[in-house]
Formats: C-alpha cells, structure tokens, sequence
C-alpha cells in the first residue's frame, strides 16, 4: 500500500517540469521581443539616414552588428522553443496539433537524446553568430591574427560540415 502511494506520488511529480515547460516559453519570446526591438533600431536608424540625412550610428558596422545580435537572440529563442516544447513532450503529455501539423518535425521530441540533439545544433548556431558578431567588431592588426581568424573560419565550417553530415545519416 505504501508503495503504491509513493509511486503514484513520484509519477505525478513529474508535473514539476511545467515551471521549465513555462519559463523557457516566456524565455523565448522575450528573447523574440528584443531581437525583434534591435532590428526595428536598425530600420528606423536607416529610414532616419535616408529621409533626413541623420545618421545615429555607423550604418556599416553597427547595423551589421545589431542585426547579427538580433540573429543571435532569434537563435537562442528557437533554444528555448524546442527546449520548451520537448520537456512538455517527454514529461507531461503529447502534443496533438504537433501530429496534425505538416512539417512539424523540429518541434516534435520523441526522446532526451533526440532533443539534445536539435538543442545542440541550434547552441552550434547561436555560437558561430556569435562569433562572427565578435569579429565585426575586432581590430586585427598583425598577420598571426588574421591568420587565427582564418583558421577559426575554416574550424567552423569543418564543423558544419559535420554536423551537416550527421542531419543527413540520422
């Protein structure tokens, strides 16, 4: 009887895993939000150019900058998404829309393996922005450096490539 009584307890702990389930959803749009905020910047920084001859900020380097910020953020909502939708998947319960839907394989989860993976594609991602966002706004000023951001470019797309490789396998 008391076993019964804690197993039942501990199967409907599970429930526990809404508060991740939530506050990664509210994670993800927040992130949504203020990606979407800094390319509006952008826009009307470039509209403000355009119509009145103001410039607010370096068209070239900060916009490019912000905009691959906002890539960034965007990457990392979608971390956040998958993330929330997988935990509510695997813990709580199936979601019936994601069946019905056609093309609804990212959102789908079938296992923690299975959501590691797509997380870690996207954190692949959000990293390589992330770096490109670094060097926009380095100073190179001697060859040996020139040739580390050559060789970190060419890591990367050896990386890709394999994680390219792997998407088509499995």
């Amino acid at each position: 009887m008391l076993e019964k009584l804690f197993e039942k307890i501990l199967w409907k702990s599970r429930y526990i895993t809404i508060l991740p389930v939530i506050f990664g959803l509210i994670g993800a749009v927040l992130c949504f939000v203020i990606a979407s905020y800094d390319v509006l910047k952008v826009m009307f920084g470039v509209w403000d150019y355009l119509a009145n001859g103001q410039k607010s900020f370096d068209l070239h380097t900060d916009a490019v900058g912000v905009i691959v910020g906002a890539i960034d953020l965007y990457l990392m909502a979608l971390v956040l998404f998958i993330f929330s939708f997988g935990i509510y998947e695997l813990f709580i319960s199936e979601i019936e829309p994601i069946k019905e839907a056609k093309n609804s394989q990212v959102l789908e989860v079938k296992s923690l393996d299975q959501l590691k993976d797509k997380i870690g594609k996207v954190i692949v991602m959000v990293l390589i922005v992330n770096f490109f966002q670094r060097v926009l706004h380095a100073n190179f000023t001697t060859p040996l450096e020139m040739t580390y951001l050559a060789l970190s470019i060419l890591a990367l797309c050896v990386g890709l490539y394999f994680l390219h490789g792997s998407h088509e396998k499995g």
